[in-house]
């Protein structure tokens, strides 16, 4: 069967104001689109998750980066033969992703971020490029997890997000001396774990960029074992970013 619809997701930590009227328009934009799916919105920034008509999908991301404060957003993309959301919402949350920690701001400052091909390149020798050990670690739920891994990644069996700072504080001590990689699905839970990992005074914390999808969409399966978990209908994408079900 053929392919037709296009799935994106995105995120942009970015300082936002007027959400309600914000609110309004996006719902409008995608629903004259005959979008489906769900937008967040934040004073600290957007993320969503849509699916549609291939056109209808860019031409909505093309509208809302004429907002000038997210001229910088870049979907990740998917298909799938069929619709995979049921509705089309539009929310504005305290936060796009929840970690009750206010002093984590990413849309002030970014974490730093590696690349899909630089952490294949580590991985692949066991180092990173000063010799020091590179370990991978899971910000995401444990359910998540249990769908696919990076192979001997650190998994803290967090129920939700919000339980990261607490975990991180208790297994700090392991991390010390390491190069760490944050990662998740698509970059926004690992970018804010990144940000408090260096504020606990860890130097060498990076964020995976793009998240577990941009990876399978640059490198593949290297150095991971089993799907990625979505949240959708799809339930999980393997590396070919085609669903797979639970590994």
């Amino acid at each position: 069967m053929k392919e037709a619809v296009l799935n994106i997701s995105a995120y942009l930590f970015v300082a936002l104001d007027e959400l309600p009227t914000l609110r309004e328009r996006c719902l409008d934009e995608a629903r004259a689109r005959r979008l489906l799916g769900t937008i967040l919105l934040a004073n600290e920034g957007i993320n969503l998750f849509l699916a549609g008509d291939a056109d209808a999908v860019r031409s909505f991301v093309q509208w809302l980066r004429q907002d000038v404060p997210l001229a910088a957003l870049t979907p990740k993309e998917s298909w799938s033969a069929s619709q995979p959301f049921r509705k089309m919402l539009v929310k504005i949350k305290r936060e796009i992703i929840r970690m009750d920690q206010p002093a984590i701001q990413p849309h002030q400052a970014r974490a730093p971020a590696v690349s899909a091909a630089t952490v294949k390149r580590w991985l692949d020798a066991g180092h990173d490029d000063e010799g020091r050990e590179v370990v991978t670690l899971d910000t995401r739920n444990a359910f998540e997890v249990d769908y696919g891994k990076f192979a001997n990644a650190i998994d803290w069996r967090i129920q939700r997000f919000g339980e990261f700072p607490v975990a991180a504080r208790e297994h700090l001590d392991a991390l010390r001396g390491k190069t760490v990689v944050s990662y998740c699905t698509g970059g926004i839970r690992c970018e804010k774990a990144a940000i408090y990992l260096r504020e606990l005074g860890l130097e060498q914390v990076y964020q995976l960029d793009g998240g577990i999808l941009k990876y399978f969409e640059e490198v593949g399966q290297a150095h991971y074992e089993g799907g990625c978990f979505v949240f959708d209908a799809r339930e999980s994408l393997g590396a070919d970013l085609q669903p797979v079900g639970r590994g």
